[in-house]
């Protein structure tokens, strides 16, 4: 269990610390000299059961706000620590703010300093710090009179800890409410499931030893020879040593407080804020959608655009607030507001988080993150808001049903959705079973949709393309941008791809050149149609990538009327058998994927992957007046398309010439 001092300058957290543990919290040579906690120190208790107790001790000046978040963000169990004498000051009522907004809700109030007063006195503070409790999730929190000095106390409280300790143990631990992967669990067990994440608050190297970060683990294991990520500069280490709860170890879990050595990072490279975490959850990320609680105490409401200081993990960085709902965020309301970053961050779903003002004098609110990858559009949109409450579900499983159920255009894609929960392979298998939905993968992508979404899509296009074919029986189909402008309900353009893919590979479509059609839609040459073809089509045939001119053929065969030759040639190019380029070649698919193969190999050689028609050429063996055309054909058809720098290939040429048999 890890727990947290918190309270104004001077009210004895350090001694505390050192008369629980006997160590001195405060490192630092400042320290000494001032006699204050400048940064976070951190001491540990072994209990009888084996259990360590570790402490992070912050402080307590209003100027190093900065650094007590740091640490409050990874403890489980907070000690509110109110001098006797002084009674509740203006950094113990920020502290229990930040810790309410932190969601914490397991501690204690220490009364320290109890020799210095009277019964009366201690009696008149416990009064006045129950009334600050009272609205806070410490409401319930036992109040301790402890004297550091003479001990008074002392007994009582390793009592009341070695209780909490014990509590959270046969929870699970641990027992704060830090991670996204359950953030609402009533129980710490869930919280140590998910895949590893720890908060980085120290980096230092030790001779002989090298680069040790030290932090948190919020969620998952790690073990050593583990292989993890240093986000967000997306560096690749490797775990050589591991001290869990200040023992040297195998490995380290949710809740401890982790010191580890790693591989593959210099001490320079790795900072307080940065997050060690599994591969998978290497996601940075430089926009947050939250749900936001302003203090009571603030004078005004927070309007568009207000500059904050962003305080998440032990990450400490400048932002600007972004309505999603109407109006500005009053004094004392909650409302889901959008966080736009200075600089990317490592954050994930349920992650808690502070907003200080622009100056960082004062705190102005906190809350939770509800999409640490929200899109760049659409931000007060109806349906927008509809996701956002559907991922405010308790659950993983309850928040893909509900975003299914919205039916979103695009999908719910997968990745992005298991990694903000934090699902591990075994979690991501159970959820799909649970969660009813149909699925479309291609290159990598999943996307998921509600049952009969896909389905009533799939029959729009056949309805469509079928009526299309009775209308023009002797046409070869629809092009993809022909059937996209044609249907008007149909899902978002890169999700009807992928629902065109599907359609043809099980065989419902049929992919002819660039058209579409039905399976079982057939275009054929009848009478003296067909004949013609099979005068001409050996010419073609012969010449291949160096087809004939059409003056040659007519030339070759004086019974043939151009007009005639014309008119079929164009209902062959309909049906995708051969295309047109210029006025004179007529070219057959299976060969025009020949020279377009040839093209872009040319293209992929050069240094600025750029098409050269001199190249081209010379290495086809073609002539100026085919190739020039031929390339402006490239362009016609979206294949290719020009720049500043040249022509360069847009699409794959495979996809775009299917080399069907023969009319």
């Amino acid at each position: 269990m890890i727990i947290g001092t918190a309270g104004h300058i001077d009210h004895g957290k350090t001694a505390l610390v050192k008369a629980l543990t006997g160590v001195d919290a405060d490192r630092l040579k400042e320290e000494k000299e001032r006699g204050i906690t400048v940064d976070l120190g951190f001491a540990y208790q072994a209990l009888p059961d084996g259990a360590v107790l570790g402490f992070v001790d912050v402080p307590g000046h209003e100027k190093l706000v900065r650094n007590m978040l740091a640490g409050a963000t990874g403890i489980d169990h907070v000690l509110l620590v109110i001098a006797a004498d002084d009674g509740p000051m203006p950094q113990t009522r920020e502290h229990l703010a930040i810790l309410d907004l932190l969601g914490l809700s397991r501690g204690a109030v220490v009364l320290s300093k109890c020799d210095l007063v009277d019964e009366a006195r201690l009696a008149e503070v416990a009064r006045e710090v129950r009334t600050l409790l009272a609205p806070t999730g410490l409401a319930q929190a036992p109040v301790l009179p402890v004297s550091s000095v003479t001990g008074a106390g002392l007994y009582a409280l390793r009592a009341h800890l070695a209780q909490a300790a014990h509590a959270a143990g046969a929870a699970g631990v641990p027992a704060a409410d830090v991670t996204p992967a359950a953030p609402d669990a009533p129980s710490a067990r869930a919280a140590a499931g998910g895949q590893f994440r720890l908060a980085v608050d120290r980096s230092f190297s030790l001779s002989g030893i090298g680069t040790v970060v030290t932090g948190t683990a919020v969620s998952g294991r790690v073990a050593v020879g583990d292989r993890l990520m240093l986000t967000p500069a997306g560096l690749e280490v490797r775990v050589r040593g591991i001290h869990a709860q200040n023992r040297q170890a195998t490995e380290g879990r949710a809740g401890q407080r982790l010191a580890l050595n790693l591989a593959g990072v210099e001490k320079t490279q790795a900072r307080r804020g940065d997050w060690v975490v599994a591969e998978a959850l290497h996601a940075p990320t430089t926009r947050l959608d939250v749900r936001l609680r302003v203090l009571g105490s603030e004078a005004r409401a927070l309007a568009h655009w207000t500059p904050v200081h962003l305080h998440l993990g032990a990450e400490d960085v400048g932002a600007r607030l972004v309505r999603l709902e109407d109006g500005p965020v009053a004094p004392g309301r909650d409302a889901r507001v959008q966080l736009d970053l200075d600089r990317p961050i490592g954050a994930l779903r349920g992650d808690r988080f502070i907003l200080r003002d622009q100056s960082a004098l004062r705190t102005i609110g906190g809350g939770r993150v509800i999409d640490a990858f929200p899109p760049t559009t659409r931000r007060r949109k109806v349906q927008r808001l509809a996701a956002l409450a559907a991922l405010e579900q308790p659950t993983a499983g309850a928040a893909l049903a509900a975003l299914l159920a919205l039916e979103p255009a695009t999908g719910v894609d997968w990745q992005p959705f298991s990694t903000l929960w934090n699902l591990d392979a075994a979690a991501q298998t159970a959820l799909l079973a649970q969660v009813p939905h149909r699925a479309i993968s291609e290159g990598g992508q999943h996307l998921l949709f509600a049952p009969g979404q896909l389905e009533r899509h799939a029959t729009r296009i056949t309805e469509h393309l079928a009526a299309y074919h009775r209308k023009a029986p002797d046409h070869p189909g629809l092009t993809q941008e022909q059937l996209q402008r044609g249907i008007r309900e149909k899902p978002a353009s890169g999700v009807f791809v992928l629902l065109l893919q599907s359609l043809v590979r099980d065989g419902t479509l049929r992919r002819s050149g660039p058209h579409l059609a039905l399976a079982g839609h057939e275009v054929t040459l009848q009478g003296a149609e067909k004949q013609l073809w099979e005068r001409i089509k050996p010419w073609l045939d012969e010449g291949g990538i160096h087809p004939p001119k059409l003056s040659e053929m007519l030339e070759r065969d004086r019974r043939l009327r151009k007009d005639q030759v014309m008119r079929t040639l164009e209902r062959l190019q309909r049906m995708g058998k051969l295309h047109a380029v210029g006025a004179e070649y007529f070219i057959q698919t299976e060969h025009m994927l020949a020279l377009a193969l040839k093209a872009k190999a040319l293209a992929d050689a050069d240094a600025n992957r750029r098409l050269n028609v001199r190249d081209l050429r010379e290495t086809a063996g073609i002539s100026r007046h085919l190739s020039v055309p031929l390339v402006e054909f490239f362009d016609q058809i979206g294949l290719t398309a020009r720049d500043a720098v040249g022509r360069h290939f847009k699409r794959d040429p495979r996809k775009m010439f299917d080399t069907g048999s023969g009319a």
